[in-house]
C-alpha cells in the first residue's frame, strides 16, 4: 500500500477535518512527486489555501469570529465599514461628475459580509449608492454567509448585490481589497553562504513535508531578489523572506478592466525598506489557527490560514507599471482618522451613549499603533480620476516611504 493510503487508514476518517487534511496532504504529495520531488512554495501555498474542496478557503470550516481562526477589522467594529464608506462615497461622486454612468463597488473576499453591509447602509443614508455591489469570493461557505448577512441587514439593497466567479470584462467604480493580498501565494527565497539566491521549495520525506533549497526555477524570482540587492536589502547570508510574483499580474488584470475608478488595498505590511530589514531575516510568513499565530505552514494543512505581509512598494510599482496613478499611501490609523472616525463615534454616542462605549473600544483596536493602527496600511491606485483627492490620505500621506 502507498504512503498516502497508509496515512488515510491511520486518520480518523469519521472526523471531517482529519479526512480533509489527509486528502489535501495526499494531493500535495502527489504534486511533489509529479514535479520531480519539490514544489515552489507558491504552488504549495496555493494548494493549501485554494485546492478545490480541500484548501483552507474553499472548505467549510468556520474562519471568522469566535469559532473561527481570526477576526478582521469589519468584525471588530462597524466603524471600519462606516469610515471606508467615506472613501467609497468620494470615489463614486468623482465618477458621477466625470462620467455618465456613475460606478459600482467590487469587493474581493468579503468575509462575513459585514463590511458590505456597513458600506451599503452608509451610502443609502448619504449617497450615492453604487449601481451594483459585486463580490468576488473563492469560499463557498463565506459566500453563503455573506448572502445571509446582507439579506438580513440590508434587505432593501440586496438586489444590488451580485457574486462573481471571475473578474468582469470591464469595470467602473471602486474596488476594495481588505486583507486579501496577504493570502496571495508567495515565493520564498534564501541567501546562500556565498551570496547566491536559493529558492525555498517544498519536498517530502515519506509522509513528512520538508523544505528543499534549489536554484530558482522562475527567472522572475531571481530578478526580484536582484532588485532587492540593488536597493541594499536582503543581502546577508542566511537571510530568508518572500516575494509575491503574482501581485503585478493581479494589478495588471485589474488595470486592464478598470475603465475608470479606484482600488483601495488595506492589509498588514510595510514599504520595501521596512519589509526587508536585516532583523526581519526569517521573513513574514505567518499562520493562523483558532486565534493563535505561528510560523509552521506544514501543520494542519487545510485547517489553518497561511499569510505573508504585503510589500506596499511592490504594489505601488505594479500600479505604476499598469498605468494606474498612486492616489495615496498611509497607515490604517491615519486613513480612518482622515475619513472622520472620530465624528462617527460622536454621532453614534449622541444617539446612544452605551453604544459609544462599545464603539470606542473597537476604535482602539483599529487605531492604536500596537494593534492595527500602524501594522495595517492603506494604498490607493486610481484610473481616469486625476483630480480625485481622498480624505483618508489627507492626514498624513506617506508615499515618500515607498
Amino acid at each position: 500500500m502507498s504512503d498516502d493510503g497508509c496515512l488515510e487508514m491511520m486518520m480518523d476518517v469519521s472526523d471531517p477535518a482529519h479526512a480533509q487534511r489527509a486528502a489535501l496532504e495526499a494531493l500535495i504529495r502527489r504534486e511533489i512527486d509529479a514535479a520531480g520531488g519539490r514544489l515552489a512554495f507558491d504552488r504549495f501555498m496555493d494548494l493549501a489555501l485554494y485546492a478545490p474542496g480541500l484548501g483552507y478557503y474553499v472548505a467549510g470550516a468556520p474562519k471568522l469570529g469566535a469559532t473561527g481562526d481570526f477576526v478582521t477589522a469589519p468584525e471588530i467594529s462597524p466603524l471600519f465599514g462606516r469610515a471606508l464608506a467615506v472613501a467609497c462615497r468620494e470615489g463614486l461622486r468623482a465618477l458621477e461628475s466625470s462620467t455618465a454612468n456613475g460606478g459600482d463597488l467590487l469587493e474581493f473576499g468579503a468575509g462575513s459580509g459585514a463590511l458590505a453591509a456597513e458600506i451599503l447602509t452608509a451610502l443609502a443614508a448619504d449617497g450615492p449608492l453604487p449601481g451594483r455591489y459585486l463580490i468576488l469570493e473563492p469560499s463557498p461557505d463565506l459566500a453563503a454567509q455573506q448572502r445571509r448577512t446582507l439579506s438580513e441587514r440590508v434587505p432593501e439593497l440586496f438586489a444590488r448585490c451580485h457574486w462573481l466567479e471571475r473578474l468582469p470584462a470591464s469595470f467602473q467604480g471602486v474596488i476594495l481589497a481588505n486583507e486579501v493580498l496577504d493570502a496571495m501565494p508567495v515565493h520564498r527565497f534564501q541567501i546562500g553562504a556565498h551570496g547566491q539566491v536559493q529558492e525555498i521549495c517544498v519536498g517530502r520525506e515519506g509522509e513528512r513535508f520538508i523544505e528543499v533549497l534549489a536554484e530558482p526555477a522562475a527567472p522572475a524570482l531571481r530578478a526580484a531578489v536582484a532588485a532587492l540587492h540593488a536597493a541594499g536589502v536582503a543581502t546577508q547570508p542566511g537571510y530568508r523572506s518572500e516575494v509575491n510574483l503574482r501581485l503585478a499580474p493581479w494589478v495588471q488584470a485589474l488595470s486592464a478592466r478598470l475603465a475608470a475608478g479606484l482600488l483601495l488595498a488595506i492589509d498588514y505590511g510595510y514599504p520595501r525598506a521596512e519589509f526587508y530589514l536585516d532583523e526581519r531575516n526569517q521573513g513574514t510568513l505567518m499562520c493562523h489557527s483558532r486565534h493563535r499565530a505561528h510560523s509552521d505552514p506544514y501543520r494542519d494543512l487545510g485547517l489553518q490560514d497561511i499569510t505573508a505581509h504585503v510589500d506596499f512598494s511592490a504594489l505601488a510599482a505594479a500600479g505604476h507599471a499598469a498605468g494606474l496613478r498612486l492616489a495615496g499611501y498611509t497607515t490604517q490609523a491615519n486613513f480612518l482618522i482622515g475619513c472622520g472616525i472620530d465624528a462617527l463615534i460622536a454621532e453614534a454616542g449622541a444617539q446612544d451613549p452605551m453604544a459609544m462605549l462599545a464603539l470606542t473600544a473597537g476604535a482602539k483596536q483599529l487605531l492604536l499603533p500596537s494593534l492595527m493602527g500602524e501594522r495595517f496600511q492603506v494604498l490607493g491606485l486610481a484610473s481616469g480620476l486625476d483630480d480625485l483627492a481622498l480624505s483618508g490620505f489627507a492626514v498624513r500621506d506617506l508615499r515618500d516611504r515607498l
